[in-house]
């Protein structure tokens, strides 16, 4: 039986010239007690269909139904939980959930308010923290008093519009469960707005994806067993084939953007390189041990005393690989990089760059960081000229354009270089960012999360401009992440790091497989749940608080991958 439905629903916003339609003749049934994911990219009407659920708005033509009954605005039998938290900053937990209590159950006593509001909160595992008020509380901890405000509604329809999306990895992993646990105990409806695969597949019955021009695109039925593992999933054949059969279609549908063009990247010599050649330009460099970490350390002095963040981190990276770090918050990982990028000092041991010890920032060390920090009021072009008159002092005017426009062009902004930064997209930003840094023609390039902001199918895309520029010029890359699919995409070798304080090198990985690389060339190569299964393995042992390192970690981080090999 079928308890909201949409029949031949259009969405538009605007009049006339600057009319714009987010969805188009949407037909949608969900049934009663099912899980339901919409999937999708960033602009595909994903939460104007959970506005209009909730009755947050209205379809401009045809008709949305709960129980038969036109939705004619928000009633308390469709519980809302958003992206954002949404609390009363001045209330206890226990006070945010009582909002809800007293507005649906008002002629209750007192005390059975107060039992209701306990057993919410108990429910999404914050009795320890009822008398804490919103600023006490981590990202996750606020998001689960949402849930409970939410849920403390009885509604029959719970609608989730991208709920863990600021969360990290982790934390959203878990409050995924916990979700999926409420739900599988009330058996209530729900509707989940993600752009996650992983998140999708574990949690719903049936997850729908939504096309670029606001259709609703291909079925996909779940029929993996419940409850499921995470860990467990990486070895399902049925799991691994709905993974590659949804990521296939959400990239032929919703990547259009593609780097390709014709334009040659000029010979101007960069400040840090020798002969302006190609060939000359790398003959003098170190190949072995190109960067060298030895017997890191960074400690930050507190009132209580010396803090060691990062303690004896080695590591050796030949010329022109490519190393991706990870691990769990408060690792110690961006300490690193920011390190090696000259941007924090070091307490004890030294990093060595091409044979040089590495001192203060330089644009030999081009960062990437998660925010692309552009000047808002320049364009584009603009953007990443301001590092490329600086580095090919000796070029002309004409020269240094052509190596701007030639990376503008190779991270898909051909037509987009004249726009101020003010104008763009978060993702478009992020693409003048990852321009800006190989304009620089770095010896080293540090990426910080580079897509750790976006929309996990925006990252897609993203990551296969990068791994495509990255292609052409081979520059020695370390990228830290908390994402173990794009951590295997990328790299040669995966460092993973133990839980801080006093973080280290936990484990190696040794990434064999074949390049260049695509999202869905990975997913259906053999070998791939096998090196997705290491990480995950190490992530899960340190979920827990455990830190520490091992003899092999030690002798994995002092030997090259050549070595290795």
């Amino acid at each position: 039986m079928s308890i909201l439905k949409f029949d031949n629903v259009t969405k538009s916003f605007g009049e006339g010239v600057h009319k714009t339609t987010v969805l188009n003749n949407i037909d949608l049934e969900v049934r009663e007690g099912e899980f339901l994911v919409l999937l999708g990219f960033s602009g595909t009407g994903k939460t104007t269909l959970v506005n209009l659920m909730a009755g947050l708005e209205k379809p401009t033509s045809g008709s949305v139904t709960f129980k038969g009954k036109p939705i004619d605005g928000p009633g308390r039998e469709r519980g809302v939980i958003f992206q954002n938290y949404s609390l009363m900053p001045w209330l206890t937990v226990a006070g945010n959930v009582r909002l809800a209590v007293d507005t649906v159950f008002p002629k209750l006593s007192n005390a059975e308010k107060e039992e209701k509001v306990a057993h919410y909160v108990k429910m999404v595992g914050l009795s320890h923290a009822t008398a804490r008020r919103p600023a006490e509380l981590s990202g996750g901890m606020r998001q689960r008093v949402n849930v409970a405000r939410a849920l403390a509604m009885s509604p029959e329809v719970l609608l989730l519009d991208e709920p863990l999306s600021a969360l990290d990895a982790l934390t959203r992993a878990n409050l995924a469960d916990e979700i999926e646990h409420i739900w599988e105990q009330d058996k209530k409806t729900c509707v989940l707005i993600t752009n996650d695969v992983d998140e999708a597949i574990v949690l719903a019955d049936r997850i729908i994806a939504l096309n670029p021009d606001g259709t609703l695109g291909e079925q996909f039925t779940v029929d993996i067993p419940r409850p499921r593992d995470r860990g467990e999933m990486n070895h399902h054949e049925g799991f691994k084939t709905l993974r590659a059969d949804i990521t296939t279609y959400l990239m032929d549908v919703g990547i259009q953007a593609r780097v390709e063009g014709a334009r040659q990247l000029p010979s101007v010599t960069p400040i840090h390189g020798l002969p302006s050649a190609v060939v000359k330009a790398t003959e003098g460099m170190v190949e072995d041990r190109f960067l060298d970490f030895s017997q890191l350390h960074k400690v930050y002095p507190t009132p209580k005393g010396p803090l060691t963040v990062v303690e004896d981190f080695n590591l050796k990276m030949n010329k022109g690989e490519f190393i991706s770090l990870i691990g769990h918050s408060g690792c110690g990982k961006s300490t690193v990089l920011t390190m090696a990028a000259g941007l924090n000092s070091i307490s004890k041991g030294g990093i060595r760059l091409d044979g040089r010890h590495v001192e203060g920032a330089d644009p030999e060390r081009a960062v990437v960081f998660q925010s692309p920090s552009l000047f808002p009021w320049l364009t584009a072009k603009e953007n990443v000229s301001v590092g490329v008159d600086r580095v090919y002092p000796r070029a002309s005017q004409s020269e240094r354009q052509d190596v701007v426009e030639y990376y503008l062009e190779r991270v898909g902004l051909a037509d987009s270089m004249d726009k101020p930064a003010a104008e763009l997209s978060n993702g478009m930003k992020q693409r003048v960012g990852i321009a800006r840094a190989f304009a620089l023609s770095p010896k080293l390039l540090l990426l910080d999360e580079p897509f750790g902001m976006l929309d996990s199918l925006t990252r897609w895309e993203l990551q296969e401009v990068l791994m495509e520029v990255w292609s052409r010029t081979k520059v020695t890359a370390i990228c830290v992440t908390h994402d173990v699919d794009e951590a295997i995409l990328l790299a040669d070798r995966v460092v993973m790091m133990t839980n801080g304080p006093q973080a280290t090198i936990g484990k190696i990985v040794n990434v064999d497989l074949p390049r260049p690389r695509t999202r869905k060339a990975l997913l259906e190569h053999p070998d791939y749940y096998l090196y997705r299964e290491q990480v995950l393995n190490f992530l899960e042992e340190y979920e827990h608080g455990k830190h520490g390192k091992t003899e092999t970690a030690k002798t994995e981080a002092t030997t090259s991958k050549k070595e290795a090999a």
